[in-house]
């Protein structure tokens, strides 16, 4: 059997507004946005790609799976994703942690990484 991850699909109560957050946040951009979905990516031809879609309800509770990002230097890219939107959280890090904890406009939490952790850094 050949398979590919092709998108991570995220509920949304704004996806257009969360799209646009994601895509400043990855220097992607938005590749498709009707009433049903938002898409995200580096590209057309590139996956996977980053779907949004609309649901009635807000987020409730700690993600089941979140998003690691790899930057050139952690601080510099923290304050630069806390500018487009996103807060710090405590998800119950140790305070030392090589990796600090944010969430999205919509509350959805994601990493960034110390570039030491990173395999692309």
């Amino acid at each position: 059997m050949t398979v590919r991850l092709y998108q991570i699909v995220v509920d949304s109560r704004d996806p257009s507004a969360l799209a646009r957050f994601w895509a400043e946040a990855l220097g992607w951009r938005v590749l498709l946005e009707d009433p049903d979905e938002v898409v995200v990516g580096a590209d057309e031809d590139a996956w996977p790609g980053l779907v949004f879609v609309p649901v009635p309800e807000e987020k409730a509770g700690k993600n089941r799976l979140h998003l690691d990002l790899a930057p050139g230097d952690r601080a510099v890219e923290v304050a630069r994703l806390e500018a487009l939107g996103a807060v710090r959280v405590d998800v119950g890090q140790p305070a030392d942690a090589p990796w600090t904890v944010l969430a999205d406009p919509e509350g959805n939490e994601f990493c960034v990484l110390d570039p030491k952790r990173s395999l692309v850094a």
